[in-house]
Formats: C-alpha cells, sequence, structure tokens
C-alpha cells in the first residue's frame, strides 16, 4: 500500500485529496475553505491572504487523514495546484508584501492595455503565443499595478510568485531567487515565458513599458521545471505542521486546469472543458501548431513535456447558471430538469454568454450577456435552455479556432464540477458540438494532484501508467443524430451574432428574430 496526496487550491478552498497508487482508490479526501477579499469602493479588487491558504491546507490534510483513517506519515509524496494567475509580490525572506492578486482580480487593465500595445507595435514573439493580447488577470500587469501603486514598498521587493510556486518554495523551505521553482505552465500562460526566444521576454521590451520594469527578469530568476519533475522536498517546519513525513518529494506545481484535465484522462489530441463558476479548456496537440488569435496562450510543455499545452476558456459558466437560477428563486438542478430532450432552438432564443465578459476568442472584458428573442411565454427553463445552449455554442467557436490553427482533436472530455451532476448539459454540449462528449463517472479534482505526487515519489513509469490507475472511468454521451440540421442553423445564427456584437462584422440584424420564432414555431409542429 502506498499512498500519495494532492491538495487543490480553488477560489475559495483548498481540497486534500488521498489516494492508494496500487488500486486507484481515494481513500480520504476534505476541504478547507478561505476567504476572498472583496473592496467595496473597487470592485476590480479581489485577494486571499498566503497565510489563509496555508491555514486552511494544514486543515484539509489532517481532515482527509481522519476521513480515510490514514496515517499521515505512510503518505510517500505530496503536490499542489492552484489557481492562476494569481500572484504574490515577497520580500527576500519569502514573506508576503500584501495579500494574492488573485485571477479574478481585474485591477491591472491599464497595464496589460499597455503591455498589449506596445507588444503589437513591436510585434513581440511572446505575445503571439497567448493569443495576442496580454491579459489583465496575467502576472507583469499585476506586478506593474503593485509597483505603480505601492511605492513604499518597493525597496523590500524581492521577487513575485505565482501561488503554485509560491506554496512549493514554502513548503519546501525555499527563499533564495536562484532555487525558488517556477512551473513552466504557470510562467508561459501568464508570463510570456518561452524556450523559443530565450525564456522571459527581453528586459528592454519591459522597461520600454514603464521603466519601473527595469532589471525585474533578474528578480523572476529560479528553476524553471514541468510538473513531472521534482522541485524539492517537504520541509521539517511545514512536516511537523502537516502531520506528514520531512523529506518526501513535492513536484513542481500548476494551475488547476491544467492538472484537472490530467486527473480526467487527458492524452495527446484530447481537449477538455474543465467546467465549473468559469471554463478552463485546456489542449494537448503537437509542439509543431502554429500561435492561436485569441486563446489564453500556446505553451510547449506546460500539461505535460513533448507535447503543446493549449488553454483557452470562458470567464462565466457556472456563475451564469447560478445567477438565472437566483433571479427565478430556483437552483440549476431544477431548472435544468429535462432539458436534455429539447432540441436545438426550441425556446426561439439565443444567449451570448458573455455576463463576466469574453476570455476567447474576443478577449474582450468591456462585453455583457445579450439573450434575444423573448417572449411573454417564456420562463426562467427557456432561459436556462438558451444558456446552456450559448455556453456549448462559445465552446465550440473556441474548439474550432484551436483546429483551425493545428490542434488535432479526437475526443472531447466535459471535466470539473458541474458536469459530472448535470447529464442535461452534458447531451446539450453534445448535440451542439455535433461529437461524442466524455464524462468522468466520479470528481477528477484532485486526481491529476495525486497522479504528479505518485510520478515525483516514482511509482510509476509514465504519466499514462498513473493514469491508467487513478483516473475515473469515462462515460459517453452521444449527440442525437436528428439534431443536426437545427443545430448547423442555430449555430450560423450565433457565429454571426457573436463576431457581429464581439468584432462589428456585418449581420442583418433586421433577420435575426424571425430566424429565432421560427425555431419557436417549429417546436409546435
Amino acid at each position: 500500500m502506498t499512498l500519495v496526496a494532492g491538495a487543490d487550491f480553488g477560489t475559495l478552498s483548498v481540497r486534500v485529496t488521498i489516494m492508494e497508487t496500487s488500486t486507484g482508490e481515494s481513500v480520504g479526501t476534505a476541504i478547507a475553505e478561505y476567504p476572498l477579499k472583496r473592496s467595496p469602493s473597487d470592485p476590480l479588487c479581489a485577494q486571499q491572504s498566503h497565510r489563509d491558504h496555508m491555514d486552511a491546507l494544514v486543515s484539509a490534510m489532517h481532515k482527509a487523514c481522519r476521513d480515510g483513517n490514514v496515517d499521515g506519515k505512510t503518505i510517500a509524496a505530496l503536490a499542489a495546484d492552484t489557481t492562476g494567475s494569481s500572484v504574490v509580490m515577497v520580500d527576500k525572506y519569502l514573506h508576503p508584501l500584501d495579500d494574492y492578486y488573485l485571477w479574478c482580480d481585474h485591477r491591472a487593465h491599464a497595464e496589460a492595455a499597455e503591455i498589449t500595445a506596445l507588444g503589437r507595435k513591436e510585434g513581440l514573439e511572446a505575445l503571439k503565443w497567448c493569443g495576442g493580447t496580454y491579459s489583465h488577470e496575467w502576472g507583469y500587469a499585476k506586478l506593474l499595478h503593485f509597483l505603480r501603486t505601492q511605492p513604499d514598498k518597493r525597496d523590500r521587493f524581492y521577487t513575485a510568485l505565482e501561488h503554485c510556486d509560491m506554496v512549493v518554495a514554502t513548503l519546501c523551505g525555499l527563499s533564495a531567487r536562484d532555487v525558488l521553482p517556477r512551473s513552466i505552465c504557470g510562467m508561459g500562460h501568464k508570463w510570456m515565458w518561452g524556450e523559443a526566444w530565450g525564456g522571459l521576454p527581453s528586459q528592454d521590451f519591459l522597461c520600454r513599458v514603464d521603466p519601473l520594469l527595469n532589471g525585474i527578469n533578474d528578480r523572476l530568476s529560479g528553476r524553471y521545471g514541468h510538473s513531472t519533475e521534482v522541485a524539492g522536498h517537504l520541509a521539517c517546519e511545514w512536516a511537523e505542521e502537516l502531520g506528514l513525513t520531512a523529506g518526501i518529494p513535492i513536484p513542481f506545481g500548476a494551475f488547476d486546469s491544467h492538472w484537472d484535465a490530467i486527473g480526467s484522462g487527458c492524452h495527446y489530441g484530447d481537449i477538455v472543458n474543465v467546467v465549473g463558476t468559469s471554463t478552463c479548456i485546456i489542449a494537448m496537440g503537437s509542439e509543431s501548431m502554429s500561435p492561436v488569435p485569441g486563446i489564453c496562450g500556446a505553451v510547449p510543455g506546460s500539461v505535460l513535456p513533448g507535447v503543446m499545452g493549449v488553454e483557452a476558456g470562458q470567464s462565466a459558466t457556472g456563475d451564469i447558471f447560478e445567477a438565472i437560477a437566483r433571479r427565478a428563486g430556483s437552483s440549476p438542478s431544477e431548472l435544468c430538469r429535462g432539458l436534455e430532450a429539447r432540441r436545438p432552438g426550441q425556446t426561439g432564443m439565443l444567449r451570448l454568454v458573455w455576463d463576466n465578459g469574453d476570455r476567447t476568442v474576443l478577449v474582450r472584458s468591456d462585453l455583457a450577456g445579450v439573450t434575444l428573442g423573448w417572449d411573454l411565454g417564456h420562463t426562467a427553463v427557456d432561459e436556462m435552455h438558451a444558456a446552456l445552449e450559448g455556453m456549448a455554442m462559445h465552446v465550440r467557436i473556441i474548439h474550432e479556432r484551436m483546429a483551425a490553427h493545428g490542434l488535432d482533436i479526437h475526443r472531447v472530455i466535459n471535466g470539473g464540477g458541474i458536469p459530472r451532476k448535470n447529464r442535461p448539459l452534458n447531451q446539450i454540449y453534445a448535440d451542439m458540438l455535433g461529437v461524442d462528449v466524455y464524462v468522468p463517472d466520479r470528481s477528477p479534482t484532485g486526481v491529476g494532484a495525486c497522479i504528479f505526487a505518485a510520478m515525483a515519489a516514482g511509482l510509476f513509469d509514465s504519466i499514462e501508467a498513473a493514469q491508467a490507475r487513478l483516473c475515473p472511468p469515462l462515460s459517453k454521451v452521444v449527440p442525437n443524430p436528428s439534431f443536426n440540421e437545427a443545430r448547423e442553423k442555430l449555430y450560423a445564427l450565433f457565429c454571426e451574432l457573436y463576431f457581429g456584437f464581439g468584432e462589428g462584422q456585418y449581420v442583418d440584424l433586421a433577420s435575426v428574430l424571425p430566424r429565432l420564432r421560427a425555431f419557436r414555431l417549429d417546436s409546435h409542429h
């Protein structure tokens, strides 16, 4: 019997999973929450405390051990994934100078726009590989915002760390810049790091963005590594706190969605929709792929060494379903009941799911949700159906954009927390994508972290072997072939409106509502 533990840090809580690697059984799991700090005076602010994160990890680890009747001293390795880009600025002792800029902190929008503008003007190669637009959710923008707005802390600033790297450095007792772990996943997708152009974008370019970034790349030095590599070993202090054995291996960390994809059984050629509060779309393709305009990034080795990790996503998914249900005084599960039997467009409504902006492929945070086709007979159930269809069609646009730039899609998997509990969503995705959709039979959350912990402990010869043992089985959801014609008509209209509202492309507006009404009338025939 050999046990490993994985920690998955989400937006509001950390989940610890303990797995038995000889059987693939999850023997203990526990969740501990931490507060999200919002500001009444600044709705763009979203912060969290490093101390709160670590306290929650300790609590969840002890709960998971109790839950599984596990002696923590028998756990062979520990791995951790986190949200991203969640960034903390620290002093030379690795003490935070402020709370994390959480991934959903949007205060750095002006800084991101400046990086994007200069990068486009100068044809910065690194910018092409993150979709052509640098996001206000990413590292350099947040770091520059910190330096601009907190001048009193500049003299103590030592380095900035992604949350996944800060957790590993803390657990391993590392603080010197040259030994700090730097996840290729985090640095590639959020800091424009790439081996092809020698690492980080040039210091000269960053200085032209703002002289406050002078010398910043030297401060971002460290050991850059893949999740299949060991970053360090558990320090005595944290072994005692967690109830584990000092010296057990800890691999380089990564972002939760990337490891959730691995935990969902993702292989080369697969694309995983990690569907939760938002959706993160992770794919693994050939390293010969070209840059994909409008996506968050294509980074060699960000998921696994030797393949291109491609990331995209939707800024709100479960959040939209919850908002519709809340307005109706109901729940998403109640409003979704029976929707899998409806054909495409049956409501006569169409929804553009930009309630929290468009993350991919338009990369516009200034957009808002749109629902067209309302009449006096429509209900919240109809709005939910339109939202599910709109979400699936937006995913299709993203998938097609990736495929057009070299991604060979063999299989679509719906991972994350929502699909396992929402069969109508999976059926509507299959119907609107026009392909089989695979869904894990049990939660994959935390499984990816356990897989990488097991690799760090040398328990498997390959990721594929670890997946075969630890990943949950997949069930297949098949599209309804009788829906093909309606699906393609509705998708064509969706694309017109998506690029019409989003990019200003021509739309015959006078035809839109009659075309939607035709879908509704057809449902009565």
